[in-house]
């Protein structure tokens, strides 16, 4: 289960690869100035994250509309990340847990997927200005998606 809806989001800094070299992605950064949607996702380079990211990517306006800046955590490292994002066409920001820290701290660890090794979950979390879980879900397998009018829903109360 994830981190319940009205606890303090546990703040992180993690790497993201842009076209000047690495650069830390501090989530409180936000707190007092926008709101924030994590989403989890297992994997870079498998089908269903890449849907996911570029449906995300392709409706980045409405976010951003909303006051909310998109973060997607992934334990690939940030060169796979980039270069994924390079060949996907995704938008969003990408942050490294490649050791697996955030996702402990927001309880979406997922064990042994496919037998390969822990990575996160598929998840989405609404971090409210004041850095206050607003929405919290864990689907149900790796295959399934977030509720995202819901995550939507959470961003305009």
């Amino acid at each position: 289960m994830p981190i319940a809806i009205g606890s303090k989001a546990p703040d992180f800094t993690l790497k993201t690869k842009t076209a000047e070299g690495l650069k830390d992605i501090k989530l409180s950064d936000n707190f007092g100035k926008k709101q924030t949607v994590l989403l989890f996702f297992p994997l870079a380079y498998t089908s269903v994250c890449t849907e996911e990211m570029c449906d995300v990517s392709n409706g980045l306006s409405g976010y951003e509309a909303s006051g909310a800046d998109v973060i997607g955590i992934s334990v690939d490292s940030p060169f796979a990340q980039e270069a994924w994002a390079k060949a996907s066409n995704i938008k969003i920001t990408l942050v490294s847990d490649l050791n697996k820290e955030t996702a402990k701290a927001y309880d979406v660890l997922f064990p042994g997927l496919a037998g390969i090794g822990d990575t996160a979950a598929r998840a989405a979390f609404v971090i409210g200005t004041d850095g206050v879980v607003k929405y919290a879900e864990q689907t149900a397998t790796p295959k399934d998606l977030p509720n995202f009018e819901a995550v939507k829903a959470a961003l305009a109360k």
